[in-house]
């Protein structure tokens, strides 16, 4: 009739037993070897049997256990996920000598099964380093360098002041505004559209649901398949996570492919509005891409753009909240220079050295990545005297690089832009290993983020239109009691961290604040 329950238990529990003392004569001989060859294994938390120390790292916030861990085993910590090496990095010298001094061997991505169906492998952020990143990689660079960004300047602008008009007739839903702006801009700067004034727009809405899924995807634990991966080669009807990425990559490929082959129609029919699609079909016979290809290419730049933004700038708010002396002193800036009877713009830029310090500062303070998306080391390395195994992955701990008091000072926790002027007022040079950016928040290597310059231009305009604007001030709960955020509240997966709900009072900073925003929005043919 079969087993009874305790032979069941019994055997299970044998080969549990068996496994355990396999994998512990696996590390015993492993760490004799290295010593044999006068290397150190990685320090580190001990884990448990054949899962490691899958358990011991919490889901939320983990970047905060790393910097625990930091303080305890040292800069560069080894972990294991059953049976995945795991390296988390601490300091920014080490992140620099790994992640761009050997760039060449740590520019590989952590192989994901899941992530590769989702997205048919054109997602270069995700991609390995292969000949089609590098096409892509190269795409990029031609599209968005620092200097071809200043054509989308007018766009940035545009979508500035229709932010403001959102704020003055709705306050209360800032963040919302914050997400239309960004996905709107990124609409019109990836497939040159107009200005889009609904947030909920479908189009928005199933892209955005696109940066959700492959956002899952690439984190860890969301996919059994990917920690035991002889699943991949289930039956299709036990591989429900297959069936899920094949539609919805069929889906996606729909969707990206008419956008793409919406351009292509309006450049047929003589538009010239700027755009990455644009350019990329300008470009086609250099890059050698397929339109599949070119359409993914596309929809990336969208995703790695538009959520990252607004949440910047939602981080703004946070700060402008908690620090409300670097408001004042923003707004005295924007007023010596620009003035209450026009709007700022990029002309402003030279002129607004502590808005463009505050663009520093809130991409080191903010912590919108508190972990870098992660790199895999695609062959076996040694680094000072640790032995560093192939296809590890190598994650680094944004969050303490950023707040490291050797480096920022002993305020590092709090937001300061004056730490990034001299004592003239005037941009500071670069903390080095910083790709000259003073923060860790594009990432390392060749895996820096391309749309870096986008961003920041985007940020700063934004900051400069808000800040000319309005005043920022804390919302009161039901009870009358002034509510504050909390800055360690920021809430997310580690790729992307949102600040917490919390109220705020958004009010125009003088009189004509309406009236100016009327006149330009007219004139620049947004009278509704």
């Amino acid at each position: 009739m079969g087993h009874s329950l305790p032979s069941l238990v019994e055997g299970d529990g044998l080969k549990t037993f068996g496994l355990a003392i396999l994998l512990a004569l696996i590390i015993y001989f492993r760490q004799s070897s290295l010593r044999s060859k006068g290397l150190k294994p990685l320090p580190g938390p001990k884990g448990l049997p054949i899962i490691g120390n899958l358990l011991q790292i919490p889901r939320a916030r983990s970047w905060l256990k790393f910097t625990e861990w930091r303080n305890q085993y040292g800069d560069l910590i080894g972990l294991n996920f059953a049976g995945h090496d795991l390296i988390v990095i601490g300091s920014s010298k080490i992140a620099a000598d790994l992640l761009d001094r050997r760039s060449a061997i740590y520019s590989g991505r952590p192989k994901s099964i899941v992530g590769c169906v989702l997205t048919g492998d054109m997602v270069f952020g995700f991609s390995q380093h292969n000949d089609l990143w590098r096409t892509m990689r190269r795409g990029s660079q031609e599209a968005l360098g620092p200097q071809i960004t200043k054509k989308y300047y007018t766009m940035q602008e545009i979508e500035g002041l229709l932010l403001i008009d959102d704020m003055l007739k709705d306050p209360y839903n800032w963040d919302a505004h914050l997400k239309r702006t960004s996905a709107s801009l990124m609409m019109g700067i990836i497939y040159g559209v107009p200005p889009i004034r609904d947030y909920l727009d479908p189009v928005i809405v199933r892209a955005n649901l696109f940066v959700d899924r492959i956002t899952h995807a690439a984190l860890p634990g969301c996919f059994l398949v990917e920690y035991f991966t002889w699943m991949q080669h289930l039956p299709r009807w036990m591989s429900p996570w297959r069936c899920y990425a094949e539609y919805n990559f069929n889906s996606d490929s729909l969707m990206f492919e008419d956008l793409f082959g919406g351009v292509k129609n309006r450049l047929d029919a003589g538009d010239e509005t700027p755009s990455v699609a644009a350019d990329v079909i300008r470009y086609d016979k250099n890059l050698g891409m397929t339109d599949k290809q070119a359409a993914w290419f596309s929809a990336t730049l969208y995703t790695a753009g538009t959520e990252t933004t607004s949440v910047q700038v939602a981080w703004v708010i946070v700060a402008m909240i908690l620090y409300p002396a670097t408001m004042k002193k923003a707004q005295e800036e924007i007023d010596r220079v620009v003035g209450r009877g026009r709007l700022p713009g990029f002309s402003d830029y030279e002129h607004l050295p502590y808005i463009c310090a505050m663009v520093k500062e809130i991409l080191r303070w903010g912590g919108i990545t508190p972990l870098a998306a992660p790199h895999r080391l695609c062959q076996d390395d040694v680094y000072d005297g640790f032995f560093i195994k192939k296809d590890t992955v190598c994650v680094v701990n944004v969050w303490a690089l950023s707040r490291d008091h050797d480096i920022y000072g002993a305020d590092a926790d709090d937001f300061n832009p004056d730490r990034h002027l001299d004592s003239n007022g005037r941009l500071k040079l670069s903390v080095p290993d910083t790709h000259d950016e003073s923060h860790h928040a594009f990432g390392f290597g060749r895996r820096i983020c391309v749309g870096r310059h986008i961003s920041k231009n985007s940020i700063f305009i934004q900051i400069a239109f808000l800040l000319w604007a309005f005043d920022i001030k804390p919302g009161k709960d039901v009870n009358g009691n002034i509510v504050l955020p909390d800055a360690m509240d920021g809430f997310g997966d580690g790729l992307v961290v949102r600040p917490p709900e919390f109220p705020c009072v958004i009010t125009p900073r003088f009189p004509d604040v309406p009236s100016l925003v009327a006149e330009a929005k007219e004139l620049h043919g947004y009278s509704h």
